[in-house]
């Protein structure tokens, strides 16, 4: 079992920038890939990007890409999604998840964090 906490949400002006966290005090996590989605109110959640296990493979969604950055720190067990140029669509809560296998399917990843609401006002 591995346990995510995402952290860093907030409110931002459109066109300002926010970084998120998300903590695992598990080891393992270490071994996982780990991938960022957002669910806005009344739609459903969708991918935003993820991050290979060591941090070899990046893959983003077309809304996010050049945008957003995925990284990670194995070493603090700790995922980061540091957005800029925000707009307010991309207002929603954001959720970190883990997985074995990388994938931009919500059922692909057996962890999830507990969400973390950005917004963005124009």
């Amino acid at each position: 079992q591995v346990h995510l906490v995402d952290s860093g949400g907030g409110l931002v002006q459109a066109g300002g920038s926010l970084g998120l966290s998300c903590a695992a005090s598990e080891r393992t996590f270490s071994t996982l890939a780990v991938a960022w989605f957002r669910q806005a109110p009344g739609k459903e959640r969708e991918f935003v990007a993820y991050i290979s296990w060591g941090s070899s493979t990046k893959y983003y969604a077309d809304s996010v890409k050049g945008r957003f950055t995925i990284s990670r720190d194995n070493a603090k067990n700790t995922a980061y999604l540091q957005m800029s140029s925000l707009k307010p669509e991309d207002t929603a809560v954001y959720f970190c998840a883990a997985a074995r296998k990388l994938s931009t399917n919500e059922r692909g990843y057996n962890y999830w964090g507990q969400g973390t609401q950005v917004t963005v006002s124009s």
